[in-house]
């Protein structure tokens, strides 16, 4: 009997490759490309790619595309502008800078296209932090690109996953949901309706992710497929696991790092926390938190100040720092629950993500950042550290899209691949 084939899939707005990781975990699927713009976030997935799944450096370069994906025929067809070959050219294999997907594929069927478009457009939080609400957002419309790509590569299904946030924006004074939907079936391709689409808001915590993250899942289907998506979407149900994973299941073996009598400072940076015993881990360093901060999450951890009213944790604010805000600027992760969402904001300062234990007096390293995404303890982020918080934060968690990928897997085992 014959092997059937893997799945074939492109994974858009790729980021760090956290999509693309859960799907070809499966055994499932193979990636026929990645498409990224962000250089540490390619290099990251090119590493992968190499290190994980068996691809040399020039396949590897090859698959991971950097490129605008709003530069929509130009990344199907080739023949880039000049632009395009400037800005990009020196960091993409010549195939597709001179033919695009349609040279990288060749003649091999595309089963499916995944990704997510950045969503701080469609953020509840990055409205409300926007002056026009994100509403001039160019953001708002990456979806437009990715249904330029389903409609030209025609694949079985796609997987389109957002923040639920995505459900209630409203650009231009049409609701994005509704600018979505219009726009699939335009192309022939079913997604759930509008007001149904709350039904797709699945937690990442539910599918093995030692993380509260909720995200809206959106599967598309030809109008004359076989494949109903009621059946994809009851196949995720299935994997819904019985107990939730926590910060202790995920982090709670790393090796401790603890503070420092006096702060190190080589002139260049300063360092306030060191390990002191156990193998060193990959990207498992603290970043600064000098006696200021340690003082703070002395009191906060102590005093169990995620507890507190919302009043009491800005007047909090207000003492240490001698400022006031309208937003919470402290709180520490908890042993024995899942972590609150991991966000990109982690570049800037991990002040929402104090380590639980009282002895080490610091925020999360950025490997403790990518085990809570339920990242592998052997996945390499390449850039900056602010950078791979970043990727990190912005990522699908890996054991999550492992599940919509065994779940599609499921709803289309049976036809012809």
């Amino acid at each position: 009997m014959a092997q059937k084939r893997p799945y074939t899939f492109i994974d858009l707005f790729a980021g760090c490759g956290g999509l693309s990781e859960g799907f070809l975990a499966t055994g499932e699927y193979e990636g026929l490309a990645h498409v990224e713009w962000e250089t540490p976030m390619v290099n990251t997935l090119r590493k992968r790619l190499v290190d994980k799944w068996n691809h040399s450096e020039n396949d590897a370069k090859r698959r991971v595309i950097k490129f605008d994906v709003q530069k929509t025929d130009e990344l199907i067809l080739g023949q880039w502008s000049d632009e395009s070959r400037k800005l990009y050219g020196a960091e993409n294999d010549s195939l597709v800078i001179e033919k695009g997907l349609v040279g990288l594929i060749g003649t091999r069927k595309v089963d499916c296209i995944i990704g997510g478009p950045p969503c701080q457009a469609y953020s509840i939080a990055g409205r409300a932090q926007s002056p026009t609400g994100m509403k001039n957002d160019y953001r708002n419309y990456l979806f437009e690109s990715f249904v330029k790509i389903v409609n030209y590569f025609k694949p079985k299904f796609f997987v389109f996953e957002n923040v639920p946030g995505l459900l209630s924006a409203c650009p231009g004074d049409k609701p994005v949901k509704e600018r979505i939907y219009e726009a699939f079936d335009k192309i022939g391709y079913e997604i759930r309706k509008p007001e149904e689409l709350k039904k797709s808001v699945y937690c990442a915590e539910d599918f093995g992710v030692p993380q509260k993250r909720n995200r809206v899942i959106i599967i598309g289907v030809p109008k004359k497929s076989k494949i109903k998506l009621d059946s994809f979407y009851k196949s995720l149900d299935s994997y819904k696991v019985a107990e939730y994973k926590t910060v202790r299941d995920a982090i709670g073996k790393l090796p401790k790092l603890y503070p420092l009598e006096t702060v190190e400072d080589s002139g260049r940076s300063k360092v306030s926390h060191k390990q002191v015993s156990g193998k060193q881990v990959d990207l498992h360093v603290p970043r600064y938190n000098g006696k200021r901060d340690q003082t703070l999450f002395y009191e906060w951890l102590s005093k169990d100040m995620n507890s507190f009213s919302q009043e009491e944790k800005k007047k909090f604010y207000t003492k240490i720092t001698g400022h006031t805000s309208n937003h919470i600027k402290y709180r520490n992760i908890e042993w024995d629950k899942p972590s609150p969402t991991i966000v990109a904001h982690l570049q800037k300062d991990g002040y929402m993500f104090i380590h639980p234990d009282i002895k080490q007096l610091r925020t999360i390293t950025i490997r403790e950042a990518a085990l809570l995404q339920s990242f592998p303890l052997d996945y390499k982020f390449l850039g900056s550290n602010p950078y791979c918080f970043k990727m990190i934060g912005n990522a699908v968690p890996v054991l999550f899209a492992k599940s919509i990928a065994n779940a599609m897997a499921n709803a289309m085992n049976g036809g012809d691949r």
